[in-house]
C-alpha cells in the first residue's frame, strides 16, 4: 500500500483503493473528466426546476408522498428537511475506516456524473477525507432501500452544518470540524440531498473491508492447514492434481496447488503408511476451501461493479432530455453477497475448529498428546483452546442466517420490499473477526504439534510450513508448561492481522490466493 493519492472519476476505483483510503489516509481528489460530467447533469436539473414537469425528489415529496408537488420557492427546504428528518439512526457511532469508507463511496458513486450534483458537494467530500474529519454515523437503522438512507442522512448533516464529527478520536460540532477542513456548510441545492442519501455505501463499504480481510484471511487459513496436514501426517493422494483434475473446479485446484508448495520437501506428508485416506476435514481442504475462494471471486465481482456505480434515484441523462426512476438503490446485490461471504467465512471457521479438534485429541492425532500437554492430566495444554474455537463457530452459525431472508415494507408500502443489505453486512464482519481467531488458535495448536512431532527440527518441514514455523516461533514459545493461552491467541492473531504469515510466505516466492 505505497500509493499516498488517488482520482476517482466514478469508473475505476479498486477495492484495494478503497482499503486505503478507509485506513491509510490516503488523500483523494476529483477528475476533471468527472467534474465535466457532474456539471452537465446539473445543468439539466437546473433547466428542469423553473418547468412544471415534475421530477421524482426534484419537485415532488418522497417515497409514498412522490405524487405530491412541491412549490418552487420550498425546493431548497425539500432537500434539508430530507436530511434532517432521515438522520434518525440508532445505536454506537461506526467507526473511522467504516465511514471513511463510505464518504469515499458516495463522493465516487456520485462523479459518475447521472447524480445532478454540482461538483462542489463532491469537493466537499473530499476536503473532509483529506482532512480526516468524518461525521458521527451511527450503526444501525438502514434496511437497505431506498439505499442506506439513515447513515448517509447522518453523513450529509456534517456538509450542511449539523451534528457532530470526529477530529481523530475527539468528538466536536459539524461547525468545529468544517472549520478545520476550511469549507463552509453548504446549502443544498434542488436534488442534492437526495442524491447523498440514495445508495447503498454504508453496506458496501464495510462489505468492502471485510472482504479485503477475508481474502488474507482464507490465504492465512491455507497456510494453516497445511501445518496441520504437516502435524497430523496427512495422506498427499487427496492433493494430487492429476486426482483433482476429474472434477476440476477453479477454487479447488488453488487450493491444492497452494497447500503442495507449501509442503513441498515435507517429510511428514505421505509419511503414514498404516491409514490408507484421512478423516474428511484433512482430505476434503481442498474441496471445501476450493468452494470458499469460488464464493469470493463472486462476491468480488459483485463489489468491484457496486464501488463504480451511480446508485441514486431518479438518475439524470442530460443527452436524453430525462430523467429516470428506477431502483440502482436496491441493497439486493449487496444483501445476497454479504450473506453469502457470511455463509463460507462461517463454514471456513467450521472446518478449521474441526482440524483444532484432530491436533488436540490424542486418538485422533495419530500419536500427539492429548491436548498437546507436556505432562497429561496434569496439564491442560490447549484443552480450552478448542473450547474457544468451538464457541465462535456456534456463534457463527447463528450470525449466518440470511438476512437477505427478510423484508419489511417502509414508506406506506410503496417501499414494499427492501434488502436489509447493512444487516447482511455487519454479520459478515463479526462471523470474519471470529474466523480469525479460529484459524489462530489453529495455527497454535499446529505449531505446538509440529514441534512434538519435529523435536525442534524445522528442516523436516515443507518449504513454506517450515518458515511459518519459525516465524511463529520467533513471537510464541513452545508450551512447555500450562500458561494463559489467551495471551498466545492475541499474539498469533496480531500475526495474521498485520499479514506477517502470509510476508514470509511471499519472500519464498510461492503464491496463494488473493494475498493483495
Amino acid at each position: 500500500m505505497e500509493k499516498n493519492s488517488l482520482i476517482i472519476d466514478g469508473r475505476l476505483l479498486s477495492i484495494e483503493e478503497v482499503v486505503k483510503v478507509a485506513r491509510c489516509g490516503v488523500k483523494v481528489s476529483f477528475s476533471s473528466l468527472a467534474g465535466n460530467r457532474c456539471k452537465e447533469s446539473r445543468e439539466w436539473i437546473e433547466k428542469m426546476v423553473g418547468k412544471e414537469r415534475p421530477i421524482y425528489g426534484v419537485n415532488t415529496g418522497f417515497g409514498s408522498k412522490e405524487g405530491v408537488k412541491i412549490a418552487q420557492n420550498d425546493l431548497q427546504e425539500l432537500q434539508r428537511n430530507l436530511i434532517l428528518s432521515h438522520s434518525a439512526g440508532v445505536g454506537e457511532p461506526l467507526d473511522r475506516e467504516t465511514v471513511r469508507a463510505m464518504m469515499l463511496l458516495r463522493a465516487n458513486a456520485l462523479s459518475v456524473g447521472h447524480s445532478g450534483v454540482r461538483p462542489l458537494l463532491i469537493e466537499n467530500i473530499l476536503s473532509l477525507l483529506n482532512s480526516d474529519v468524518y461525521p458521527v454515523v451511527p450503526e444501525k437503522g438502514s434496511v437497505g432501500a431506498s439505499g442506506d438512507l439513515a447513515p448517509l442522512a447522518h453523513l450529509a448533516l456534517l456538509l450542511i452544518g449539523e451534528g457532530d464529527a470526529f477530529i481523530g478520536e475527539k468528538r466536536v460540532s459539524a461547525s468545529q470540524a468544517l472549520k478545520l477542513a476550511k469549507i463552509s456548510p453548504i446549502s443544498l441545492a434542488p436534488k442534492e440531498g437526495l442524491a447523498l442519501i440514495n445508495g447503498n455505501q454504508l453496506s458496501t463499504g464495510i462489505g468492502v473491508i471485510t472482504l479485503y480481510d477475508c481474502l488474507s484471511l482464507f490465504s492465512t487459513a491455507i497456510v494453516s492447514s497445511a501445518l496441520t496436514l504437516e502435524a497430523l501426517l496427512a495422506n498427499k493422494d487427496a492433493l494430487s492434481p492429476e486426482y483433482l483434475l476429474t472434477r476440476p473446479q477453479n477454487g479447488v485446484m488453488e487450493v491444492s496447488k497452494s497447500i503442495l508448495s507449501l509442503v513441498e520437501n515435507s517429510r511428514f506428508i505421505g509419511s503414514d503408511k498404516k491409514h490408507t485416506q484421512d478423516a474428511y476435514s484433512l482430505r476434503c481442504i481442498p474441496q471445501v476451501y476450493g468452494s470458499v475462494l469460488s464464493s469470493m471471486v463472486w462476491i468480488k465481482n459483485i463489489l468491484e461493479v457496486e464501488i463504480n456505480s451511480a446508485t441514486d434515484n431518479p438518475l439524470i441523462f442530460p443527452t436524453l432530455d430525462t430523467a429516470v426512476s428506477g431502483g440502482n438503490f436496491h441493497g439486493e446485490p449487496i444483501a445476497v453477497a454479504m450473506d453469502l461471504l457470511g455463509i463460507v467465512i462461517s463454514n471456513l471457521g467450521n472446518i478449521v475448529e474441526r482440524q483444532i479438534m484432530r491436533l488436540v485429541s490424542s486418538p485422533l492425532s495419530k500419536g500427539l498428546p492429548s491436548f498437546l500437554a507436556k505432562r497429561e492430566g496434569l496439564e491442560s495444554g490447549y484443552m480450552l483452546a478448542q473450547y474457544t474455537a468451538a464457541s465462535l463457530v456456534s456463534e457463527n452459525k447463528v450470525l449466518s442466517h440470511p438476512a437477505s431472508c427478510d423484508s419489511i415494507p417502509t414508506s406506506e408500502d410503496q417501499e414494499d420490499y427492501v434488502s436489509m443489505a447493512p444487516i447482511a453486512a455487519r454479520k459478515a464482519r463479526e462471523i470474519f473477526k471470529n474466523t480469525r481467531t479460529i484459524v489462530a488458535i489453529e495455527l497454535l495448536c499446529s505449531a505446538e504439534a509440529v514441534d512434538i512431532r519435529t523435536g525442534g527440527d524445522y528442516s523436516l518441514l515443507g518449504r513454506g510450513t517450515r518458515a511459518v514455523q519459525e516465524l511463529i516461533r520467533e513471537r510464541i514459545p513452545p508450551l512447555v508448561k500450562d500458561r494463559i493461552v489467551s495471551n498466545d491467541i492475541k499474539i498469533m492473531e496480531e500475526l495474521i492481522e498485520k499479514n506477517e504469515i502470509l510476508e514470509r510466505i511471499k519472500d519464498l516466492g510461492i503464491t496463494l490466493p488473493f494475498y493483495l
